[in-house]
Parts: structure tokens; C-alpha cells; sequence
């Protein structure tokens, strides 16, 4: 699961957050889910760097002659529309989503790119965390419900993975 998951049982350090720190004390938990990333930094250079190499194939056989510097530019620009695609489709997972757990608050924290962050806070004790198998936006939806108002936790994650989310967060909720 892409979920990378902090525990504080001697409390967290001082420099996580002055304001939060002094009001609820040290947090106890803290998730920090991301969507996977199917090409790793290095699989995306062996992926432009091989498919630039086939590309210029075509390229050889008219090497030397007039040919090449017509079908030149069609290469070129189909390598700079692979490389925009892919640092775009980069970029655009880098979408986060980290969950702070005190004792007596919670604050949930969704942040994509080019977007505000967007920040629901709540007391524990009062939040009720579900799981919609079949009507949500996607199968296995994680939802969590306080004060009035639901938001969501994870819908870019796998079935698999949103059903482990949920067990976590039913287990941490209500306290160590």
C-alpha cells in the first residue's frame, strides 16, 4: 500500500508543528497516502531513450539525403509530445493526502497540484469512518463523517489497498 505510516509513541517532535503541538500535544499517528507512480525515474529514461533510439530508425535509411529533413521534424515533434505527456502525467501524481491523529483531533489534509490545499479538521471521538462497497465514486470508497459534513480518504488508491486504509483508520480512531 502506498501509504507511508509514522507512529509517535514518545510523541512527536518539536518542530512538527508549533500551533497543532501546543494545542493537542505530540500527534500519534500520521498517513501519508500518495497514488502509485508506474515509471520510476530511471524507467522513465530507459522508456524515452529507447523509444527515441527506435524512432531515428526510420531515419537511417534516408540518411544523407533530402528525405531526412522532412520526416526530421515529424520526430522531433513526436519525441517533445512523449516527453511533455510524461513529465505532465508526473507532475499531475503528485497529489497527496496526509492524515494527523491527536488524541483529541484529527486533520486531514488533501493536496494536489496547482490546486489549494484542501483541509478538514475534526475530533476523533465524533468520526465515523466508512466503507461504501458498491455506490461510492469507486468500489471499496472510504469515506469519513463529522460534524455535518463527509469527505473522502483515498479514492486513488486500489480496492485492495482502500480496504486496509479502512481497517486501519477503524482500528486508530477511538484512541490507543
Amino acid at each position: 500500500m502506498p501509504v507511508d505510516i509514522t507512529r509517535y509513541e514518545e510523541g512527536a517532535p518539536e518542530q512538527f508543528g508549533a500551533l497543532f503541538h501546543d494545542r493537542y500535544g505530540a500527534p500519534r499517528l500520521r498517513l501519508l497516502i500518495r497514488p502509485h507512480k508506474a515509471l520510476s525515474p530511471r524507467g522513465f529514461v530507459w522508456f524515452v531513450g529507447l523509444t527515441a533510439s527506435l524512432l531515428s530508425l526510420p531515419l537511417l535509411a534516408v540518411f544523407g539525403t533530402p528525405v531526412l529533413w522532412g520526416l526530421l521534424p515529424f520526430v522531433l515533434a513526436a519525441m517533445l509530445a512523449l516527453w511533455w505527456g510524461l513529465t505532465r502525467s508526473w507532475r499531475d501524481m503528485e497529489l497527496y493526502e496526509e492524515l494527523v491523529l491527536w488524541d483529541r483531533h484529527l486533520r486531514l489534509t488533501h493536496a494536489a497540484p496547482r490546486k489549494a490545499p484542501l483541509v478538514w479538521e475534526a475530533n476523533p471521538y465524533w468520526v465515523r469512518v466508512s466503507l461504501i462497497p458498491e455506490r461510492g465514486r469507486v468500489p471499496d470508497y472510504v469515506t469519513m463523517k463529522a460534524e455535518g459534513r463527509e469527505v473522502e480518504i483515498g479514492a486513488f488508491l486500489s480496492p485492495e489497498e482502500r480496504r486496509e486504509l479502512y481497517d486501519l483508520l477503524s482500528r486508530e480512531m477511538h484512541g490507543p
